[in-house]
Protein backbone atom coordinates (compact mmCIF):
# COMPACT_ATOMS: atom_id res chain seq x y z
CA UNK A 1 0.00 0.00 0.00
CA UNK A 2 1.00 3.68 -0.60
CA UNK A 3 0.43 6.64 -0.66
CA UNK A 4 -0.32 7.81 -4.32
CA UNK A 5 -0.49 11.55 -5.91
CA UNK A 6 -0.99 12.30 -9.25
CA UNK A 7 -0.30 15.08 -11.18
CA UNK A 8 2.43 14.79 -8.65
CA UNK A 9 5.10 17.41 -10.63
CA UNK A 10 2.39 20.02 -10.82
CA UNK A 11 2.85 23.20 -8.71
CA UNK A 12 -0.11 21.74 -5.72
CA UNK A 13 1.31 18.03 -6.58
CA UNK A 14 4.68 19.24 -5.49
CA UNK A 15 3.16 20.73 -2.64
CA UNK A 16 1.60 17.62 -1.23
CA UNK A 17 4.52 15.80 -1.57
CA UNK A 18 6.66 17.64 0.65
CA UNK A 19 4.26 17.75 3.08
CA UNK A 20 3.80 14.17 3.14
CA UNK A 21 7.69 13.74 2.88
CA UNK A 22 7.82 15.40 6.25
CA UNK A 23 5.78 12.98 7.96
CA UNK A 24 5.55 9.54 5.59
CA UNK A 25 8.58 7.57 4.65
CA UNK A 26 9.44 8.08 0.87
CA UNK A 27 9.38 4.38 0.55
CA UNK A 28 5.50 4.27 1.23
CA UNK A 29 4.81 7.56 -1.30
CA UNK A 30 4.54 6.87 -5.13
CA UNK A 31 3.90 10.12 -7.79
CA UNK A 32 2.06 9.29 -11.10
CA UNK A 33 3.49 11.69 -13.70
CA UNK A 34 3.62 12.05 -17.56
CA UNK A 35 7.04 13.11 -17.97
CA UNK A 36 9.56 11.39 -15.66
CA UNK A 37 12.35 13.37 -15.86
CA UNK A 38 10.56 15.94 -14.14
CA UNK A 39 10.23 13.62 -11.13
CA UNK A 40 14.27 12.92 -11.25
CA UNK A 41 14.81 14.94 -7.91
CA UNK A 42 11.49 12.87 -6.47
CA UNK A 43 13.18 9.19 -7.60
CA UNK A 44 16.21 10.64 -6.11
CA UNK A 45 14.76 11.08 -2.44
CA UNK A 46 13.48 7.65 -2.67
CA UNK A 47 9.49 8.60 -3.89
CA UNK A 48 8.42 5.59 -6.83
CA UNK A 49 7.54 7.17 -9.49
CA UNK A 50 4.57 5.26 -12.11
CA UNK A 51 4.18 7.31 -15.13
CA UNK A 52 0.95 7.41 -16.61
CA UNK A 53 -0.86 10.00 -18.65
CA UNK A 54 -4.69 10.52 -17.72
CA UNK A 55 -5.05 10.85 -21.64
CA UNK A 56 -4.18 7.31 -22.06
CA UNK A 57 -6.38 4.87 -20.35
CA UNK A 58 -3.68 2.13 -20.98
CA UNK A 59 -1.30 3.72 -19.01
CA UNK A 60 -3.32 4.22 -16.21
CA UNK A 61 -3.18 0.32 -15.60
CA UNK A 62 -0.49 0.44 -14.06
CA UNK A 63 -0.61 3.62 -11.48
CA UNK A 64 -2.47 2.04 -8.79
CA UNK A 65 -1.96 -1.09 -6.77
CA UNK A 66 -5.00 -2.31 -4.41
CA UNK A 67 -5.10 -0.57 -0.83
CA UNK A 68 -3.46 2.46 -2.05
CA UNK A 69 -4.60 5.78 -0.52
CA UNK A 70 -4.64 8.15 -3.95
CA UNK A 71 -4.76 12.09 -4.07
CA UNK A 72 -6.57 12.23 -7.70
CA UNK A 73 -5.62 16.00 -8.66
CA UNK A 74 -8.03 17.33 -11.36
CA UNK A 75 -6.70 17.28 -14.57
CA UNK A 76 -5.57 21.41 -16.09
CA UNK A 77 -6.66 21.01 -19.39
CA UNK A 78 -10.61 22.54 -18.69
CA UNK A 79 -12.86 20.83 -21.45
CA UNK A 80 -11.33 17.41 -21.62
CA UNK A 81 -11.10 16.34 -17.82
CA UNK A 82 -13.91 14.37 -17.79
CA UNK A 83 -12.66 11.43 -20.22
CA UNK A 84 -9.32 11.84 -18.11
CA UNK A 85 -11.53 11.74 -14.79
CA UNK A 86 -13.33 8.97 -15.76
CA UNK A 87 -9.98 6.99 -17.04
CA UNK A 88 -8.42 7.54 -13.92
CA UNK A 89 -11.27 6.43 -11.46
CA UNK A 90 -11.47 3.63 -14.08
CA UNK A 91 -7.93 2.12 -13.27
CA UNK A 92 -8.37 3.19 -9.26
CA UNK A 93 -11.41 0.92 -9.37
CA UNK A 94 -9.65 -1.95 -11.07
CA UNK A 95 -6.91 -1.57 -8.89
CA UNK A 96 -8.97 -1.42 -5.96
CA UNK A 97 -7.66 1.42 -4.14
CA UNK A 98 -8.46 1.76 -0.54
CA UNK A 99 -9.00 5.83 -0.58
CA UNK A 100 -9.85 8.49 -3.90
CA UNK A 101 -9.18 11.71 -2.59
CA UNK A 102 -10.22 14.09 -5.34
CA UNK A 103 -9.35 18.09 -5.74
CA UNK A 104 -13.09 19.62 -6.74
CA UNK A 105 -14.29 23.12 -6.59
CA UNK A 106 -16.31 25.06 -3.35
CA UNK A 107 -19.27 24.15 -3.42
CA UNK A 108 -20.08 21.11 -5.09
CA UNK A 109 -23.17 20.47 -6.88
CA UNK A 110 -24.50 24.14 -5.61
CA UNK A 111 -21.56 25.51 -7.68
CA UNK A 112 -23.33 27.01 -10.84
CA UNK A 113 -20.27 28.74 -13.07
CA UNK A 114 -18.48 27.06 -15.84
CA UNK A 115 -15.32 26.08 -14.42
CA UNK A 116 -17.18 23.95 -11.92
CA UNK A 117 -19.24 21.56 -14.13
CA UNK A 118 -16.05 19.15 -14.85
CA UNK A 119 -15.70 19.41 -11.07
CA UNK A 120 -19.63 17.99 -10.90
CA UNK A 121 -19.45 15.14 -13.26
CA UNK A 122 -16.64 13.76 -11.89
CA UNK A 123 -17.76 14.16 -8.11
CA UNK A 124 -20.86 12.03 -9.56
CA UNK A 125 -18.36 9.71 -11.49
CA UNK A 126 -16.79 8.80 -7.67
CA UNK A 127 -19.79 8.25 -6.24
CA UNK A 128 -21.19 5.87 -8.86
CA UNK A 129 -17.67 4.15 -8.77
CA UNK A 130 -18.69 3.16 -5.19
CA UNK A 131 -15.01 3.83 -4.08
CA UNK A 132 -14.47 4.79 -0.92
CA UNK A 133 -13.57 8.59 -1.25
CA UNK A 134 -12.96 12.07 0.19
CA UNK A 135 -14.05 15.38 -2.07
CA UNK A 136 -11.86 18.11 -1.13
CA UNK A 137 -13.63 21.02 -2.94
CA UNK A 138 -11.41 23.57 -3.00
CA UNK A 139 -11.88 27.57 -3.24
CA UNK A 140 -9.81 30.40 -4.97
CA UNK A 141 -6.18 30.42 -4.41
CA UNK A 142 -4.22 33.74 -3.81
CA UNK A 143 -1.95 32.97 -6.48
CA UNK A 144 -4.48 33.32 -8.40
CA UNK A 145 -4.81 37.07 -8.33
CA UNK A 146 -1.10 37.80 -6.64
CA UNK A 147 0.53 35.73 -9.82
CA UNK A 148 -1.02 38.96 -11.53
CA UNK A 149 0.49 41.59 -9.57
CA UNK A 150 3.09 42.30 -12.17
CA UNK A 151 -0.11 44.06 -14.09
CA UNK A 152 -1.55 45.45 -11.82
CA UNK A 153 1.27 47.99 -10.26
CA UNK A 154 1.83 48.51 -14.54
CA UNK A 155 -1.34 49.78 -14.77
CA UNK A 156 -2.47 51.07 -11.54
CA UNK A 157 -5.51 49.02 -11.19
CA UNK A 158 -7.54 45.36 -10.78
CA UNK A 159 -9.83 44.93 -13.09
CA UNK A 160 -12.85 43.08 -12.60
CA UNK A 161 -16.14 42.20 -13.09
CA UNK A 162 -17.32 40.56 -9.68
CA UNK A 163 -18.99 43.92 -8.40
CA UNK A 164 -18.88 43.75 -4.33
CA UNK A 165 -18.48 40.08 -4.46
CA UNK A 166 -16.46 38.40 -2.00
CA UNK A 167 -13.87 35.10 -1.85
CA UNK A 168 -12.34 33.44 0.72
CA UNK A 169 -9.48 32.40 -0.52
CA UNK A 170 -6.44 30.49 0.50
CA UNK A 171 -2.88 30.11 -0.21
CA UNK A 172 -2.27 26.73 -2.49
CA UNK A 173 0.01 25.47 0.14
CA UNK A 174 -3.31 25.45 2.64
CA UNK A 175 -4.95 23.35 0.16
CA UNK A 176 -1.70 21.19 -0.35
CA UNK A 177 -1.67 20.36 4.16
CA UNK A 178 -5.06 19.76 3.37
CA UNK A 179 -4.72 16.91 1.27
CA UNK A 180 -2.08 15.36 2.87
CA UNK A 181 -3.97 15.21 5.64
CA UNK A 182 -7.02 13.33 4.61
CA UNK A 183 -4.37 10.60 2.91
CA UNK A 184 -2.35 9.85 5.90
CA UNK A 185 -5.03 9.72 8.70
CA UNK A 186 -8.00 8.52 9.44
CA UNK A 187 -11.28 9.55 9.51
CA UNK A 188 -11.72 11.18 6.36
CA UNK A 189 -13.77 8.06 4.14
CA UNK A 190 -17.01 9.23 2.19
CA UNK A 191 -16.34 12.91 3.75
CA UNK A 192 -16.95 16.14 1.71
CA UNK A 193 -14.73 19.37 2.48
CA UNK A 194 -15.50 22.66 1.72
CA UNK A 195 -12.39 23.82 1.95
CA UNK A 196 -11.44 28.09 1.53
CA UNK A 197 -9.65 30.72 3.85
CA UNK A 198 -11.07 31.91 7.28
CA UNK A 199 -11.70 35.05 6.01
CA UNK A 200 -13.06 36.65 2.64
CA UNK A 201 -12.33 39.66 0.85
CA UNK A 202 -13.67 41.61 -2.23
CA UNK A 203 -11.81 43.48 -4.61
CA UNK A 204 -11.65 46.20 -3.48
CA UNK A 205 -10.27 45.43 -0.26
CA UNK A 206 -7.66 43.65 -2.50
CA UNK A 207 -6.91 47.03 -4.11
CA UNK A 208 -6.11 48.72 -0.86
CA UNK A 209 -4.09 46.09 0.36
CA UNK A 210 -2.03 46.15 -2.68
CA UNK A 211 -1.55 49.78 -2.35
CA UNK A 212 -0.52 49.91 1.06
CA UNK A 213 1.78 47.54 0.86
CA UNK A 214 3.79 48.72 -2.23
CA UNK A 215 3.19 52.20 -1.52
CA UNK A 216 1.62 52.95 -4.92
CA UNK A 217 -1.94 54.17 -6.29
CA UNK A 218 -3.70 51.15 -6.97
CA UNK A 219 -8.05 51.28 -7.61
CA UNK A 220 -10.28 48.45 -8.39
CA UNK A 221 -11.98 49.01 -11.70
CA UNK A 222 -15.25 47.81 -11.80
CA UNK A 223 -16.73 46.84 -15.61
CA UNK A 224 -19.34 45.14 -17.33
CA UNK A 225 -18.75 41.60 -17.60
CA UNK A 226 -18.29 42.20 -21.37
CA UNK A 227 -15.75 45.22 -20.86
CA UNK A 228 -13.68 42.25 -18.52
CA UNK A 229 -13.25 40.04 -21.43
CA UNK A 230 -12.23 42.47 -23.63
CA UNK A 231 -9.73 44.05 -21.40
CA UNK A 232 -8.57 39.78 -21.03
CA UNK A 233 -8.45 39.27 -24.52
CA UNK A 234 -6.86 42.28 -25.39
CA UNK A 235 -3.87 41.33 -23.24
CA UNK A 236 -3.52 37.86 -24.52
CA UNK A 237 -5.33 35.57 -22.45
CA UNK A 238 -7.04 33.08 -24.81
CA UNK A 239 -11.13 34.13 -25.57
CA UNK A 240 -12.10 30.76 -24.53
CA UNK A 241 -10.38 30.79 -21.15
CA UNK A 242 -10.95 34.37 -21.08
CA UNK A 243 -15.01 33.80 -20.83
CA UNK A 244 -14.18 31.36 -18.17
CA UNK A 245 -12.59 33.98 -15.78
CA UNK A 246 -15.66 35.96 -16.43
CA UNK A 247 -18.10 33.79 -15.76
CA UNK A 248 -16.30 33.16 -12.37
CA UNK A 249 -16.54 36.87 -11.57
CA UNK A 250 -20.11 36.77 -11.92
CA UNK A 251 -20.28 33.34 -9.68
CA UNK A 252 -18.03 35.55 -6.90
CA UNK A 253 -20.72 38.62 -7.96
CA UNK A 254 -23.08 35.79 -6.50
CA UNK A 255 -21.32 34.75 -3.59
CA UNK A 256 -20.45 31.83 -5.07
CA UNK A 257 -16.72 31.73 -3.17
CA UNK A 258 -17.21 33.48 -0.30
CA UNK A 259 -17.96 31.17 1.91
CA UNK A 260 -15.87 30.21 5.10
CA UNK A 261 -17.10 26.68 6.42
CA UNK A 262 -13.78 26.74 8.69
CA UNK A 263 -13.30 23.27 7.15
CA UNK A 264 -9.43 24.20 5.51
CA UNK A 265 -7.92 25.34 9.12
CA UNK A 266 -9.61 22.07 10.78
CA UNK A 267 -7.69 19.88 8.28
CA UNK A 268 -4.33 21.89 8.27
CA UNK A 269 -4.51 22.35 11.98
CA UNK A 270 -3.61 26.11 12.26
CA UNK A 271 -5.38 29.63 10.29
CA UNK A 272 -5.67 29.53 6.97
CA UNK A 273 -2.73 31.91 5.15
CA UNK A 274 -4.15 35.69 4.77
CA UNK A 275 -4.52 37.39 1.39
CA UNK A 276 -2.61 39.88 3.14
CA UNK A 277 0.87 37.45 3.97
CA UNK A 278 0.41 36.06 0.35
CA UNK A 279 0.92 39.64 -1.63
CA UNK A 280 3.50 40.81 0.71
CA UNK A 281 5.54 37.42 -0.13
CA UNK A 282 4.94 38.02 -3.64
CA UNK A 283 5.64 41.66 -4.12
CA UNK A 284 8.96 40.51 -1.93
Amino acid sequence: MSIVVTGATGALGRLVLEDLLATVPASEIAAVVRDEAKAADLAARGVEIRVADYSDPASLEGAFRAGDRVLMISGSEVGHRVPQHTAVIGAAKAAGVAQLAYTGILGGPEADFDLAAEHRVTEQLILDSGLPHTFLRNGWYHENYTAQLGNVLEHGAVVGSAGEGRIASAARADYAAAAAAVVTGEGHLNKVYELSGDTSWSLAEYAAEVAAQSGREIAYAAVPADAHLEVLTGAGVPAGFAAILVDVDAAISRGRLAGTSGDLAKLIGRPTTPIAAAIAAALA
